[in-house]
């Protein structure tokens, strides 16, 4: 079962599998904070799924800001089972659900922006840019690809550069993380608090990070 999630700018925000229905929590939480209505179409090609369980997934579906729910399948149950549920299903076969996909695909978003506090013990994981307008308090774990912004304090573990990337960044209005790391080079956050009152950003300097402040130049 694949599900696309796109907002109201047809922009694709998530791609993914499903494959274990009875652990959805964690696959659907790193969506609540998104306060835009949202879009979201499930591609089952040759999967029988019962009303149970596409009942407990539109449950999940209710939990997040989902203005359009529908199926696509080439499995006749399955079409059968969500209309039963009152959501928008259609039959199509098994070739036509992966040209969609492909589509999707090729149109997908790497950037995540995320909207509030990152609590411990959450995670949150972007392909390209990941930009955080909140607090990413000790105990949670924020990644990427590429950069690393966040708008607000800074406290927990940031991770930017995970594919190698030696020139990203961490940038922070507060930067005083548990730890930093860019690529395959960690550096232990400071025992003291930031003194400063303005961004900082992290950056790698002769194989090592270094902190200096972020300084945003404004083009006329």
């Amino acid at each position: 079962m694949e599900i696309v999630l796109k907002n109201s700018k047809s922009q694709y925000l998530a791609i993914f599998s499903l494959l274990d229905l009875d652990n959805l929590h964690e696959t659907f939480k790193k969506f609540a904070s998104i306060k835009e209505p949202l879009e979201a179409k499930i591609f089952s090609v040759n999967e029988s799924i019962s009303s149970h369980q596409l009942s407990k997934l539109k449950n999940h579906f209710d939990k997040i800001n989902i203005c359009s729910l529908c199926i696509y399948s080439n499995n006749r149950d399955t079409v059968l089972t969500g209309k039963s549920l009152k959501i928008d299903s259609a039959y199509i076969k098994e070739q036509e659900i992966k040209k969609k996909l492909l589509l999707f695909n090729s149109q997908k978003i790497d950037d995540i922006l995320h909207k509030g506090t990152v609590r411990s013990g959450e995670r949150i994981s972007s392909n390209g840019n990941l930009c955080i307008i909140g607090d990413v308090n000790p105990g949670a774990i924020v990644s990427a690809k590429k950069n690393i912004y966040v708008w607000g304090k800074l406290l927990g573990i940031a991770f930017a550069g995970k594919s190698g990337n030696k020139n990203a960044s961490i940038a922070s209005l507060y930067l005083n993380p548990l730890q930093l790391r860019i690529a395959d080079v960690i550096a232990i956050g400071p025992k003291d608090k930031p003194k400063n009152c303005y961004p900082e950003i992290a950056v790698i300097d002769k194989k090592t990070i270094i902190i200096k402040p972020h300084i945003i130049e404004i083009k006329n």
